[in-house]
């Protein structure tokens, strides 16, 4: 009985070794377990025959997940102009003060609305005052509540007001005042993308920003007056409370207004840009957590002169006028001088 002959899937498979073996015979001859001879005899006898080197097997296309190169080249441009848009326009938001006059604002300290040790009566009041006086308008630094995450979720242990009741309490000091800013803390941020203060505010005429926002006041009578408002800017200093703010206006923030919260401390610092006249206001909020037991635990000394500052700004004045802005730190004192100032128009 003689041997049957080889067929053509036998024949294509030689050839595939062959190639995968990138032309050498003898490994190709190895890798199938046969003589180079027999195996250089069956590449003849394939050549003869016409048949082509195949795959062993062949699946059926399966179409890709991804967009082909083009489509994401594309999709990637308009995601970079959509961001790109969006930050050059926070660089500096203008602000359209659409009431003639002078205009305060009371920056309000970290409030810590739930916690505590938070003196939730200044919050009323300040609420009230500023409803209550025309032309006044509200600034907050951050951190609205606790909202404690994670392994710090332990401390609502440690508070009497739950986590439900700290939302409803942040909803109703939030949508409580008409703000010109209000920011998003540290604190804040821990709520992740789905962050319920956005929604809260959605209703608001004023600027809601995560970690900070710089604003361009643009009065009737023509006047611009810079705010930049962060929950912190970088520097410290055991000497001065408000280091790290004058700090960014002596750098190469030239504004009007600078102010910034986070470390429950006060300070005040006044400064004049020698090249252009400009006068800055530096301030640091301490807030309205009056007592903080993180801070007794670290023996921190009590630097909390009060929970807010207001600036009056008369845009009558210019720059270099150290009339165009009033910082007084009781609220009620600033709106009994915008009151003045704005009857003497």
């Amino acid at each position: 009985m003689g041997v049957p002959p080889l067929t053509d899937e036998q024949l294509a498979k030689v050839l595939y070794t062959l190639k995968e073996s990138d032309g050498n015979m003898t490994a190709a001859a190895k890798v199938m377990g046969i003589p180079r001879a027999t195996f250089q005899n069956r590449v003849q006898i394939a050549e003869r025959r016409g048949i082509l080197a195949r795959e062993p097997f062949e699946a059926e296309p399966i179409p890709s997940e991804l967009q082909d190169i083009d489509q994401i080249i594309e999709r990637r441009k308009k995601q970079f102009e959509i961001k790109d848009r969006a930050k050059i326009a926070r660089r500096l938001i203008q602000v359209k003060v659409r009431i003639d006059g002078p205009i305060g604002i009371t920056h309000l300290g970290d409030p810590h609305v739930d916690d505590d040790g938070t003196d939730i009566h200044a919050i009323e009041k300040h609420i009230r005052i500023i409803n209550d006086t025309k032309g006044f308008f509200g600034g907050n630094v951050g951190d609205q509540q606790n909202n404690w995450i994670g392994r710090l979720a332990a401390l609502y242990g440690q508070q009497a007001t739950s986590q439900q009741e700290a939302w409803a309490l942040t909803e109703w000091m939030v949508t409580s005042v008409q703000w010109l800013y209000i920011l998003g803390g540290n604190h804040d941020v821990w709520s992740g993308a789905g962050d319920p203060l956005k929604w809260m505010l959605k209703n608001q005429q004023g600027v809601f920003e995560n970690w900070g926002a710089r604003l361009n006041l643009l009065f009737p009578t023509g006047k611009q007056v810079r705010i930049n408002a962060r929950h912190d800017f970088p520097g410290h200093s055991q000497w001065n409370a408000v280091h790290g703010v004058s700090k960014a206006a002596q750098m190469g923030w030239r504004d009007h207004i600078l102010t910034a919260g986070h470390k429950h401390t006060s300070g005040y610092q006044v400064l004049k840009c020698p090249a252009t006249g400009l006068i800055s206001h530096a301030l640091r909020v301490a807030g309205f957590k009056k007592w903080d037991r993180y801070a007794e635990q670290l023996n921190l000394p009590d630097q909390n002169i009060s929970p807010s500052f207001s600036t009056i700004i008369d845009p009558q004045y210019a720059d270099d006028d150290p009339r165009l802005i009033t910082t007084i730190f009781d609220v009620e004192e600033a709106a009994d001088f915008l009151t003045w100032k704005r009857s003497k128009k």
